[in-house]
C-alpha cells in the first residue's frame, strides 16, 4: 500500500504519470495527467464515498493508503481512521492538492481535473444507491467544482458526466459517456450499453 500523501509530491506524481504511456499510450502531459487522475481519484474518493451510511471515513491525504498494481494502475483505497471533522472540508483538503499537484506537473487543466472528480464522487454514490446525496456532497466541497448531474437510459440511471478523460488524445476509442461526442451519439452509446 502506498499513502495518498504522495499525490501531493510532485516528483512522485511525474514519475507515476510519465508511466501511464505504457497503460494508456503516448500523449502530451496534460493529456496523460488527465486521464491517470481520472482512474485514480474514483479510487480515492471511495473509502470515504462508500462509507457515508455507516461511519464515514477520512478522505485526508495522510487518512488513505492505494493498493497500486505493478503496472501503476489503482486498484483500491482504504482509509486509516474515521472522519473527525466537517466532510466536505475533508474531501477538499484531499482533492484540492491532489488536483493542484498533477495541475503544476502536467499541465492539466484545474477546472477539468475537478469535474472529473465531480464524476468520480457522482459514480461512487450511484454505485452506493445513493445518488440523491450527490449535489449536496459536491457543493459542501468547494473548489469550484461543477453540479453532479444524472441522465435514466431506459430504465438505467447513469452519471451524466461533466468530464472528459481525454483517453481519445491518446489513441484510444471514447468512452461510452463522453461528453465530447454528439448528443445523439452518446445516448445511442449509453442505450446500447446499459439496455
Amino acid at each position: 500500500m502506498t499513502s495518498a500523501s504522495l499525490l501531493a509530491d510532485a516528483s512522485w506524481v511525474r514519475a507515476h504519470v510519465d508511466g501511464a504511456a505504457k497503460l494508456y499510450g503516448r500523449a502530451r502531459a496534460e493529456v496523460l495527467g488527465t486521464i491517470w487522475w481520472y482512474s485514480l481519484s474514483s479510487v480515492l474518493v471511495a473509502p470515504t464515498v462508500e462509507s457515508l451510511e455507516g461511519v464515514v471515513m477520512d478522505p485526508s491525504l495522510e487518512a488513505v493508503e492505494l493498493d497500486l498494481a505493478p503496472d501503476g494502475r489503482f486498484l483500491a483505497a482504504r482509509s486509516l481512521r474515521t472522519l473527525q471533522g466537517p466532510l466536505g472540508e475533508a474531501l477538499a483538503g484531499s482533492l484540492g492538492p491532489a488536483i493542484a499537484t498533477i495541475a503544476s506537473v502536467t499541465g492539466a487543466n484545474p477546472r477539468a481535473l475537478g469535474a472529473i472528480a465531480t464524476d468520480s464522487i457522482a459514480n461512487r454514490l450511484l454505485w452506493a444507491s445513493a445518488p440523491e446525496r450527490a449535489e449536496e456532497l459536491v457543493a459542501s466541497i468547494g473548489l469550484r467544482l461543477p453540479k453532479p448531474r444524472y441522465v435514466t437510459v431506459g430504465r438505467t440511471l447513469a452519471v451524466k458526466r461533466t468530464s472528459c478523460c481525454l483517453i481519445y488524445e491518446a489513441g484510444n476509442t471514447k468512452c461510452v459517456s463522453c461528453p465530447r461526442q454528439k448528443p445523439a451519439e452518446r445516448e445511442a452509446r449509453l442505450r446500447a450499453a446499459l439496455g
